[in-house]
């Protein structure tokens, strides 16, 4: 949680989270991942000043649960001073235990961010999904719950002027933004609607322009002029020189196929598995693991 300090930005993180939407549809599989269409309501999550603290983090909590589909997972909630935004003790179930910083008892609008975050940790703990290393396993977290419909509120919770600043969550604002970005593009929903935060519609408006950078690059036909023209040079490269060979700076890769024709792959732009299709002019494929169909000119 950053409080008053510097907000680190841009997209540091970016390798993690593809690799963590990646895992998501191989765990979840493309219908459960749509069963999340629908974000967390505002009016689910809204917590007044004059709210009950307890009572209302304990409703806020419950929503979370809901919204995950944990029916069976009860959350305490406690306060007190830490480091950082919140903690969750990991159990069998069905009782968590969620710590939250004691800040949240005068800024309690954001507890609904912080309690997505943890809450979130219990579901992947459920799942039994993670990574290696608390960081990486704390950007999976906040991908996912971002990526199934709670995390808007995490992006939210980012503010900044001259005097002050806050954020919670590991990913940067452009990065939540950037989440936010791919589960619009997938479910056809617009969060911008529900920011009480300039700076949270900025970074979302930053993190659309990259994930639709996904969508033209090539060999998509979508890809513009530039990008085109690098992958006929490089097209030419694989086919004069055979065998692998390294293209620094670009999504796609060659590699030739036996006696066959030379073939490309390319992660795909919705949840970046790789996929691999032949070089022969105009190519139609579809995602094994998402289902995308992509027009293709390799």
């Amino acid at each position: 949680m950053a409080n008053g300090g510097p907000v680190e930005h841009g997209y540091p993180h970016l390798d993690t989270v593809r690799a963590s939407i990646t895992a998501l549809y191989r765990r979840l599989s493309y219908d459960t991942i749509h069963t999340f269409a629908t974000s967390v309501a505002p009016v689910d999550v809204a917590f007044g000043d004059i709210d009950d603290l307890y009572l209302g983090a304990q409703r806020v909590a419950r929503e979370m649960v809901r919204h995950y589909r944990l029916p069976d997972a009860r959350m305490i909630i406690g306060f007190r001073e830490m480091t950082h935004a919140a903690n969750v003790e990991l159990t069998a179930g069905p009782e968590y235990f969620v710590e939250l910083n004691d800040r949240f008892r005068t800024h309690r609008r954001d507890i609904g961010a912080a309690l997505a975050h943890e809450v979130m940790h219990v579901y992947l703990h459920r799942l039994d999904l993670s990574f290696p290393g608390t960081r990486d396993n704390e950007i999976l977290t906040d991908t996912a719950a971002t990526y199934l419909g709670a995390g808007w509120l995490l992006l939210d919770a980012y503010r900044e002027d001259a005097a002050s600043s806050q954020k919670l969550g590991y990913l940067t604002p452009e990065e939540f933004g950037y989440v936010l970005a791919k589960r619009a593009l997938v479910f056809g929903e617009d969060p911008s609607v529900w920011f009480t935060s300039p700076q949270a519609y900025t970074a979302y408006t930053k993190g659309m322009a990259k994930a639709r950078g996904d969508e033209q690059q090539p060999p998509l036909t979508a890809a513009g002029w530039a990008g085109r023209r690098r992958y006929a040079k490089d097209r030419r490269h694989a086919q004069d020189h055979p065998g692998p060979g390294p293209h620094p700076g670009v999504p796609y890769a060659f590699t030739p196929d036996g006696r066959g024709p030379l073939r490309v792959s390319f992660p795909c732009p919705t949840c970046h598995q790789r996929i691999r299709v032949p070089v022969q002019g105009r190519v139609r494929a579809r995602c094994t693991l998402c289902g995308t169909v992509l027009e293709c000119d390799t």
